[in-house]
């Protein structure tokens, strides 16, 4: 309670909401702006923005490198809050004068950590992987690890 009240509490998830709202924002707006040329089917299940742009005819392609490049930044500093309150959570536990204690803890934080991991580590697979070992399956395999098992 000395860490977290009410008020800080929402205003962490305001602000996630919110940057979760403008990324969506942007990155469909953009999306309904590029003209596609190769036909609309993508060999993934859900539209994925790497995908949709490989579906463009035009240079448009760069005002959504701009997003990306924005979104990167925007991740960058959510995972720094994350680096950040995991550091605070471990000194937090290391602290409890019981080994008990600090077992019961770890054990409900380490499964997080380990989800939160597995979405980081996928995903910048998947958008930071060189073209050349890129092929179609291992993109869904990718996509389906980051989106849907987290």
């Amino acid at each position: 309670g000395t860490i977290m009240d009410s008020r800080a509490c929402v205003k962490m998830a305001a602000a996630a909401w919110a940057s979760g709202f403008l990324y969506a924002l942007l990155h469909t707006a953009n999306t309904f702006s590029i003209p596609l040329c190769q036909g609309n089917t993508m060999d993934q299940f859900f539209c994925e923005i790497p995908q949709i742009l490989k579906l463009s005819c035009s240079e448009s392609y760069l005002r959504e490198a701009g997003l990306l490049v924005v979104s990167a930044c925007l991740d960058f500093g959510c995972f720094i809050f994350i680096v950040v309150s995991y550091v605070q959570i471990f000194t937090a536990v290391l602290s409890i004068p019981s080994e008990q204690g600090q077992h019961k803890a770890f054990s409900m934080c380490l499964p997080h950590l380990a989800m939160v991991s597995l979405f980081i580590s996928t995903a910048l697979f998947a958008y930071l992987k060189p073209p050349s070992i890129s092929s179609p399956s291992l993109d869904l395999v990718m996509a389906v690890l980051y989106s849907v098992v987290p």
